[in-house]
């Protein structure tokens, strides 16, 4: 099995490309070993010291580092745990972790600005190991939730003022300003 390596912007994350298919559809966002438990690969990668997120997309793991490790000893344990992942035959998921979300109740406002976010955003923020995720619309303010590599990312703020807040302002009048949650 051979596993490709990306850097993200995020010194602090790096996307693995197995080759597979990591997720039929969603993404799960793991920020520790305890949470991690419906997830048998997740669980792998927090075995190693040093780990502090993991984050499953379509194609892609991206592997979050705790800021006082060093890339160079953590990637052959990581490349390790993902192929041992694949040989066991384990399935990556042991439950859905995907939220449903009943859209029938949304505006006309909040249902573009998700169709927005999932056509022309998450594919972009994906390439770099992330996920964004649609928390809330109130008083002309988007709250966006980071995740994977997005989040902590040093470049986060400059994407959401100067990319995905000029968009969501251009094309709905009624966005004012877009904010990650916990800001």
């Amino acid at each position: 099995m051979f596993i490709q390596t990306e850097d993200t912007p995020n010194p602090l994350t790096i996307k693995f490309l197995p080759g597979k298919e990591v997720m039929k559809s969603g993404t799960a966002d793991f920020k520790s070993k305890d949470l991690s438990q419906n997830s048998p690969l997740a669980s792998r990668l927090f075995d190693i010291e040093g780990i502090d997120g993991v984050f499953l997309g379509s194609d892609f793991i991206s592997v979050t580092k705790k800021e006082n490790e060093e890339w160079f000893s953590l990637k052959p344990s990581i490349l390790g745990k993902i192929m041992e992942h694949y040989a066991s035959g384990d399935s990556v998921l042991l439950v859905n972790n995907n939220e449903s979300t009943d859209e029938t109740n949304d505006s006309d406002t909040v249902q573009q600005i998700k169709k927005l976010l999932e056509t022309r955003v998450r594919p972009a923020v994906a390439m770099d190991g992330g996920d964004i995720q649609f928390e809330s619309f109130e008083d002309g303010i988007v709250t966006l939730l980071m995740k994977g590599a997005c989040s902590g990312c040093p470049s986060s703020t400059a994407t959401l003022k100067m990319g995905i807040e000029n968009m969501l302002r251009h094309y709905i009048p009624e966005v004012q300003e877009v904010r990650a949650s916990g800001m």
